[in-house]
């Protein structure tokens, strides 16, 4: 699942507002898997992770009433879970080892306003492959989301492995053109 656009993060805020369990059951599912992988990012405990992003969303049910969201949602909630990591950090000495080591704290380096979420790659991925021809995109997802080999696949779909070749180089291109804003996020998950 997706962030939400303004229009409903207003709706759902304003709900919360009003102490509807839905709205925060939605805010919960919406954001809670990225946030722990966001949160992964800094603290390598995933049991650690999910209790803070936990206790960031118990602070936002206590204080739905008076909270004001400047930018977003997804980065008011990205900012918290930082900011929840340094007060970890900070209290188990780690920033101060960090600083000591490298100058600066890692965290720094992080602009949530800009990041992006993995559900948030993965639609526009979804929504780019929906859009190359079935031919190369088969092709395609066999190798680079199942792992089979250029000759697995040839086998597979009686083909040439040179086919199989051609059809994920020209995906590659395609998904290259239609995500070119989410070229770093491409490499990470093996889309060069």
């Amino acid at each position: 699942m997706g962030k939400l656009d303004k229009q409903q993060e207003y709706f759902v805020m304003s709900a919360l507002r009003q102490d509807s369990k839905e709205a925060f059951s939605l805010l919960f599912q919406t954001y809670y898997t990225d946030l722990v992988l966001f949160c992964g990012n800094f603290v390598k405990d995933k049991d650690s992770c999910e209790d803070i992003v936990q206790s960031i969303f118990l602070k936002l049910w206590n204080d739905r009433k008076n909270i004001q969201i400047e930018i977003s949602l997804k980065s008011y909630l990205l900012k918290a879970v930082r900011n929840s990591c340094l007060d970890e950090f900070r209290h188990i000495e780690i920033v101060r080892q960090y600083e000591t080591e490298y100058g600066s704290s890692v965290l720094d380096n992080y602009d949530t306003e800009n990041y992006i979420l993995y559900s948030d790659l993965y639609a526009h991925l979804s929504r780019a492959l929906e859009k190359i021809p079935d031919l190369y995109k088969e092709a395609f997802v066999l190798n680079r989301f199942e792992g089979l080999k250029y000759r697995e696949i040839a086998e597979k779909l009686n083909v040439s492995e040179r086919t199989v070749e051609v059809r994920v180089s020209k995906t590659l291109d395609l998904l290259r053109k239609q995500l070119k804003d989410f070229f770093v996020f491409l490499i990470s998950i093996g889309i060069p």
